[in-house]
């Protein structure tokens, strides 16, 4: 299990920052703004396991880096997306759903459910930050360290692709069908998968963490069946040339398009 303090300071940084954002998003009216605190709820996780974590520090180190470097970069990316640009439809739309409940209704549906599954996905991270056998690191490490590397570089690339490619008026409206997103029709989300399945690496090499597998597969269920890739792809139906784009190309593992 996670160390005591890891598992206390963690629960206590995801209901104050949380909490906090809330407070924020009633003044501006922007719910949206939760969005750009997940991966930087994963970092806060990984150095507070840093810190008070009795883990390997070989392992920690890795670790913390790894994680910061996928979370700071998605919550910049999603930040410069996103920030003055309104609030997000799915929000309005709850928005609206909701009506006068919709301030109490969001603490606890967005902003709090979120700060749950944060706590819930990063077990991984704290197991293995809390266990310090073995010392040195092993096989799995460098597999975790490699598979996050992927991950991150996978949802980099192609979020600099579909927004470079966002950037020319004529594409208003169309399908992007290049770069990695001729092999992957959710390129992003499928680097984010490879992301967690590397990190829970780090906790299977503790030789106890083969329990947190939980972790990565909620979050695989999450971009496959709840909020990832059916989400999308029911807002981007309707485009020309999307049924053809659907036939063609993979849904999530990439591989070669159909001719």
């Amino acid at each position: 299990m996670p160390n005591p303090s890891v598992a206390l300071y963690a629960s206590l940084f995801l209901l104050v920052v949380p909490t906090l954002l809330w407070l924020v998003s009633l003044r501006i009216r922007d719910a949206s703004i939760v969005d750009i605190f997940w991966g930087l709820g994963f970092v806060g996780v990984a150095w507070i396991g840093f810190v008070w974590g009795e883990g390997a520090a070989p392992r920690k180190l890795w670790l913390a880096v790894f994680a910061s470097l996928w979370g700071i970069r998605l919550s910049g990316y999603l930040a410069w997306r996103n920030l003055g640009k309104g609030e997000d439809p799915r929000y309005q739309a709850m928005r609206k759903r909701n009506g006068d409940k919709w301030p109490l209704h969001s603490l606890f549906v967005v902003f709090w459910l979120q700060a749950l599954l944060i706590f819930v996905i990063s077990l991984p991270l704290q197991v293995a930050l809390s266990q310090l056998n073995p010392p040195s690191l092993g096989l799995l490490d460098f597999l975790g360290m490699a598979l996050v590397l992927c991950g991150t570089g996978c949802e980099a690339i192609a979020d600099w692709q579909l927004a470079i490619w966002k950037r020319n008026p004529a594409n208003k409206g169309q399908v992007m069908q290049q770069g990695l997103w001729r092999y992957t029709r959710h390129p992003n989300y499928f680097g984010d998968f490879v992301v967690w399945w590397g990190l829970f690496c780090g906790a299977l090499a503790t030789q106890v963490g083969v329990w947190t597998v939980l972790s990565p597969v909620l979050m695989s269920l999450l971009l496959l069946r709840v909020s990832g890739v059916p989400l999308l792809e029911k807002a981007m139906k309707e485009r020309p040339g999307y049924a053809e784009y659907v036939r063609r190309t993979s849904a999530f593992f990439p591989r070669p398009p159909r001719d």
